[in-house]
C-alpha cells in the first residue's frame, strides 16, 4: 500500500485549477474533502466529483460535513434539515429517519460517499464556545444513541459512509478546537461511563471514527492531542473498546489547536503511529508533498493493516446514480417539507445560526 492513501485533501474552489489536478494525478489520495466552498449548484458540484474520481487510479472517499442546521456543506442548492439539536428535541425518531435518507439520497446524487456525521459527543456544555452549538444528538448518552443512530442507520441506507466524531469526547471541551488546544481532565474509567457509550453501542453501524483535537492528561502524560496520541487511538479505541476494523480519521490537521504545537508533517505522521487512516489536510493540502514525505517511512505492517481497513470500507462504495434534476428537485421538497414539520410554516433560519457558520466547523 502507498502511504499516498493516508491523505484526504481539500480543494481550494467549485473548479480545478491546473495546479490541483497535477497534484491529485501525482499524488493519488486516498480521497478529497469538500466544503462549501467548493459548492455553486448541485450539477457543479457532481461535475467536480467526477472529475475528482477521473484523476484518481483507485476510487476516492469523497467527503463532506452535512449533519443538518449551520453545518450542511450544500445549503447553497439544498435546504438544510433541522440541526441535530431541533431534531432530537421532538422525540420523533421518524423525523430524524427522513433526515437521514434524505441526506445520503442527496449525497449520492452528487457522488459524495462520505458523510463526516453523526456527531456522538453529548451536549454536556451547551453554552459553551466549543464549535458545537446545536450540533448534538443529546444531552446523555441514551439519547445520542436512539437518534445519532436513527440518522446514521437512514444515511447509510444509501451506501454513504458515515463517521462518528469527536472521540473520545469532544461535548466536554470548554473552548473551540478551531483556535486552541482544549483540555479534558478526565480519565479512561470515566469517559467509559458516559462519553464513550454511544461509540460502542454503535459500533456495528459504524463505518469510521473521527478523533478530536483535545488533550486529555491522565490518559496521555506526554501532552498530545488525542487525535495523534497511541493511548487513546490504539490503545483505547483499538484494544480496550474493539475498533480494530474500523477506519480512523483525525480532524482537520490545519487547525489551531494542531498547528500551535505541531507541523502539519510531524502530526500526520505521529496520527498514522498512533493507530490512525487517514488525515485530514483541508486548507493547506498544496503542500501535500511534505506531509507524504514524512509518513514514507512507516513500518510496512502498519501499512498493512491500514489498507485492509481502507479496502474494507472501500467495498462499501458504489458508482453514484446519473444525475437527474428531477431527483434534486424532489430531495429538496422533502427538505423543505422536513423543515416546515419541524420548524413550522415559516420556519426561517436555524435557532441554532446560519445554514454555514463563518468557521467551518467540523
Amino acid at each position: 500500500m502507498s502511504p499516498n492513501q493516508l491523505l484526504l485533501l481539500g480543494v481550494n474552489g467549485p473548479e480545478l485549477t491546473r495546479e490541483e489536478g497535477a497534484l491529485y494525478r501525482e499524488l493519488q489520495p486516498g480521497g478529497f474533502v469538500l466544503f462549501t466552498r467548493n459548492l455553486v449548484n448541485a450539477r457543479q458540484t457532481r461535475q467536480l466529483t467526477d472529475e475528482l474520481r477521473a484523476l484518481c487510479r483507485t476510487p476516492p472517499f469523497i467527503a463532506i460535513d452535512n449533519e443538518g442546521g449551520r453545518v450542511w456543506r450544500t445549503a447553497p442548492f439544498a435546504p438544510a434539515p433541522p440541526s441535530p439539536e431541533q431534531l432530537r428535541r421532538t422525540g420523533d425518531a421518524g423525523l430524524i429517519a427522513r433526515a437521514g435518507w434524505a441526506t445520503g439520497r442527496l449525497l449520492d446524487l452528487l457522488g459524495i460517499n462520505f458523510n463526516l456525521a453523526p456527531v456522538l459527543d453529548i451536549d454536556h456544555l451547551p453554552g459553551a464556545s466549543n464549535a458545537l452549538r446545536g450540533r448534538c444528538w443529546g444531552e446523555s448518552d441514551q439519547e445520542v444513541i436512539n437518534n445519532a443512530g436513527v440518522f446514521n442507520r437512514w444515511q447509510r441506507r444509501q451506501r454513504i459512509l458515515g463517521c462518528a466524531k469527536h472521540f473520545p469526547a469532544g461535548g466536554r471541551a470548554a473552548n473551540d478546537p478551531h483556535h486552541d488546544l482544549p483540555v479534558v481532565e478526565m480519565d479512561t474509567d470515566e469517559l467509559q461511563r458516559s462519553d464513550l457509550i454511544p461509540y460502542t453501542a454503535l459500533m456495528p453501524e459504524l463505518d469510521a471514527i473521527m478523533i478530536s483535537h483535545l488533550h486529555f492528561p491522565r490518559i496521555d502524560a506526554d501532552g498530545l492531542p488525542a487525535s495523534l496520541s497511541r493511548n487513546i487511538i490504539q490503545g483505547l479505541l483499538r484494544d480496550r473498546l474493539g475498533f480494530d476494523e474500523h477506519l480512523v480519521l483525525t480532524d482537520d490537521l490545519d487547525m489551531g489547536a494542531i498547528q500551535q504545537g505541531y507541523g502539519t508533517p510531524e502530526a500526520a505522521r505521529l496520527a498514522i503511529e498512533a493507530g490512525g487512516d487517514l488525515v485530514l489536510l483541508c486548507h493547506e493540502f498544496m503542500n501535500a508533498r511534505q506531509t507524504l514525505a514524512a509518513l514514507q517511512e512507516l513500518p510496512g505492517p502498519v501499512l498493512h493493516d491500514i489498507d485492509i481497513r481502507i479496502e474494507k470500507a472501500r467495498k462499501r462504495l458504489r458508482i453514484p446514480p446519473g444525475f437527474s434534476e428531477a431527483t434534486l428537485t424532489e430531495i429538496a421538497g422533502d427538505l423543505t417539507k422536513l423543515r416546515k414539520d419541524v420548524l413550522g410554516e415559516e420556519s426561517g433560519p436555524d435557532a441554532d445560526g446560519p445554514p454555514q457558520s463563518p468557521v467551518e466547523d467540523y
